[in-house]
């Protein structure tokens, strides 16, 4: 047995060990990952359950619920409700905090109502040494961290997965909609639906990784390096801007520096 399958037998244990859970599911590589293993290891001990919310993009809600009935993973949905937050409409730079308070508040009162133990959520080791405010209200919930725990990374979660044959084993990187909005702008359900039907419109094209940054009267596209060449031709250009304009957007631009996580931290440092 090779070192990534001996953390994924540790997962598995531990996973096993905890009797019964609720995994925190939005259906991306980590949490689809996380999903699996326990129910491998728990069988219908372990329920996903996915935030009901305007910030989680409607592709990842049809992913989410294919991938949970094709391994035969119980899912549900619950409402959360962090855009009646002020504190989360603000968008402050500590506005993962607030979605995920209210989140692990939710998940909590579930597991209370059905006598589950642990709740559980898909930050992986490379996680930690990245800006996500969320990770400090997985602390405050005493939510679990099983991936974490086990040692595995994110490239180790995506070798993992396509040994397993999981489809979400090259998804791409993903987070919330509400991560599209610079801080100290509000963040709306308004204003995330028009980042959402922007993407929709980005993945029809065929592009594969990309964000819409929403900066008022201005779009800012940011697609990968290894896309970019077909996003810098005049018949892309003209395809943008008939997409963005009707999107209500004034000007519509294209970030030669591409598509990176975490680009609207820049600000923060």
């Amino acid at each position: 047995m090779d070192a990534v399958a001996a953390k994924e037998q540790q997962l598995l244990a531990n996973l096993d060990a905890l009797g019964s859970v609720i995994v925190a599911y939005s259906g991306g590589a980590d949490s689809a990952y996380l999903a699996w293993t326990a129910q491998r290891a728990l069988g219908d001990r372990a329920v996903a359950i996915t935030a009901d919310s305007a910030s989680l993009p409607e592709s990842h809600k049809g992913d989410a619920e294919t991938f949970a009935r094709e391994h035969g993973i119980r899912h549900e949905y619950i409402e959360t409700r962090e855009f009646d937050n002020p504190d989360y409409v603000a968008n402050n730079p500590d506005r993962c905090f607030h979605c995920k308070d209210e989140l692990f508040s939710r998940l909590d009162e579930v597991a209370r109502e059905r006598g589950i133990p642990h709740v559980v959520y898909g930050v992986n080791v490379d996680d930690l040494g990245d800006y996500r405010p969320g990770q400090g209200a997985a602390k405050r919930h005493a939510v679990k961290a099983p991936l974490v725990d086990a040692g595995l990374t994110k490239v180790e979660i995506r070798e993992l997965s396509k040994r397993a044959g999981l489809a979400t084993w090259d998804r791409p990187a993903s987070a919330c909609l509400s991560s599209r909005i610079p801080y100290g702008t509000p963040v709306t359900i308004e204003n995330v639906k028009i980042v959402d039907r922007g993407e929709s419109a980005l993945r029809a094209l065929g592009f594969r990784q990309f964000r819409v940054r929403f900066h008022g009267d201005i779009v800012r596209l940011e697609i990968s390096p290894e896309e970019l060449h077909r996003a810098m031709t005049p018949d892309m250009a003209r395809e943008f801007t008939g997409i963005f304009k009707k999107l209500g957007f004034h000007y519509v631009t294209l970030d030669l520096e591409g598509y990176r996580q975490g680009s609207l931290n820049a600000v923060l440092r």
